[in-house]
């Protein structure tokens, strides 16, 4: 119980910016550019949303694929995708 508690903590913890929540929600309409992603997240610099971006890779959230000149961007596993849903759902609408 104890892992499991720790893992979920330091989920949240990869989440625990603003910047970063609005990037789960802009994914969770399907994969994005970085060019999409910086007008989807309101007043961010490009170096910021690219550094955004690499902690939530690192964390395991999302995941980048090339195409060409451009990386796509994706939220990684299920289980982000339902509890980013249910965040949404409370929080990131209008």
């Amino acid at each position: 119980m104890r892992e499991k508690a720790k893992t979920i903590a330091e989920l949240m913890a990869q989440m625990a910016n603003e910047n970063r929540l609005l990037i789960l929600c802009a994914l969770l309409d399907g994969p994005r550019t970085v060019g999409e992603l910086g007008e989807s997240v309101p007043n961010i610099t490009g170096p910021a949303l690219s550094q955004h971006l690499h902690k939530l890779k690192d964390g395991g959230l999302v995941q980048a694929e090339k195409h060409g000149q451009f990386v796509t961007y994706s939220i990684k596993d299920s289980r982000i995708q339902a509890l980013m849903e249910v965040l949404k759902a409370q929080y990131c609408t209008q």
